[in-house]
């Protein structure tokens, strides 16, 4: 598109008046972020390719480099360790130095040190994450008949894709990384519909079936052998406020969901609820109340009513 430059300057002052609003201090002040000790804020980009890295150190073979040979696992690991290792220091200095005001000649030292020390610790959980996860591929592989293998569900299912991200999370938030486990989280809700929290705790053996609308909040605690299907929302009830009427952050207000439990599509459960161990919760249940353990929560039948031609 083409203008003449009598247009040009005419738009040029047409907006004098919204560049001045859109620039005065106390419109943005809370929009604009200012990068401190000119250390820019996490890359987006940068974390996914930190992530396909970590899935193809944990699932080798599977994912970036098809074609590994036995033989080089050692080398092709230790080299994805590095770049995962180099990358994810950055990362998590950035996160710490989006909000950290100490720094000497220009540099935060103590974000520095830190991101290290805490890239080394996440890095040595990598052996835990993959047995956790191969547990998730061999319960998504047992929960559903249509799966042809522990392979395809590794390979295709959005469940050991979102628990893949989550695990990683998980382990970050545990370790105190401020905002990169909430970015990773929103990468596998974006990816697959599954909204997990990082804070959330999740046990062995877990299966989302489809996952579609999944919703599991900060403070919930799940067991082991728990399978929940598309559309669960595991909640909070409520919002307590402080003096000023701000929700009060950092308290427990999410369900337990004990061992060996089913949640049917589009059941709700809300507060700090204890579903007991070997319970099922049916389809589109509304729950605030906790039950006991192997109890069995239904939607009453409706009656209903059969027409046939002629009537």
């Amino acid at each position: 598109m083409e203008f003449n430059n009598g247009k040009d300057k005419f738009f040029g002052r047409r907006f004098d008046s919204v560049v001045e609003k859109l620039s005065d201090q106390k419109s943005f002040q809370d929009m604009f972020h200012i990068s401190r000790h000119d250390v820019p804020m996490p890359s987006i980009d940068d974390l996914k390719e930190i992530m396909e890295l970590l899935r193809s150190v944990i699932f080798p073979g599977y994912f970036r480099n098809s074609e590994i040979h036995r033989e080089i696992v050692g080398y092709y690991t230790g080299a994805k360790l590095d770049r995962i290792y180099r990358g994810l220091c950055e990362q998590i200095k950035r996160g710490f130095c989006f909000s950290c005001p100490e720094v000497v000649n220009g540099v935060c030292l103590d974000c520095e040190n830190k991101s290290r020390f805490i890239t080394e610790q996440f890095i040595e959980k990598l052996p835990e994450i993959r047995r956790l996860l191969a547990l998730d591929a061999k319960a998504a592989f047992i929960g559903d008949p249509a799966a042809q293998s522990v392979s395809e569900t590794i390979f295709c299912y959005p469940s050991i894709l979102a628990m893949t991200y989550h695990r990683i999370a998980h382990e970050l938030y545990k370790l105190q990384v401020p905002i990169i486990p909430r970015i990773i989280s929103e990468m596998a809700h974006s990816k697959t519909g599954i909204d997990i929290h990082p804070g959330a705790t999740i046990g062995e053996y877990f299966f989302i079936d489809h996952g579609t609308g999944t919703v599991i909040g900060e403070t919930c605690i799940i067991g082991d052998n728990v399978r929940i299907y598309q559309g669960v929302t595991l909640g909070a009830k409520s919002f307590p406020l402080d003096d000023n009427g701000s929700p009060i952050k950092n308290i427990p207000r999410h369900p337990i969901i004990e061992d060996d439990v089913i949640i049917y599509s589009g059941a709700t459960v809300l507060g700090r609820v204890t579903i007991g161990k070997g319970s099922e919760i049916g389809g589109n249940v509304w729950l605030t109340d906790g039950v006991p353990p192997k109890t069995k929560v239904m939607q009453p039948k409706p009656p209903v009513t059969i027409i046939t031609d002629g009537e």
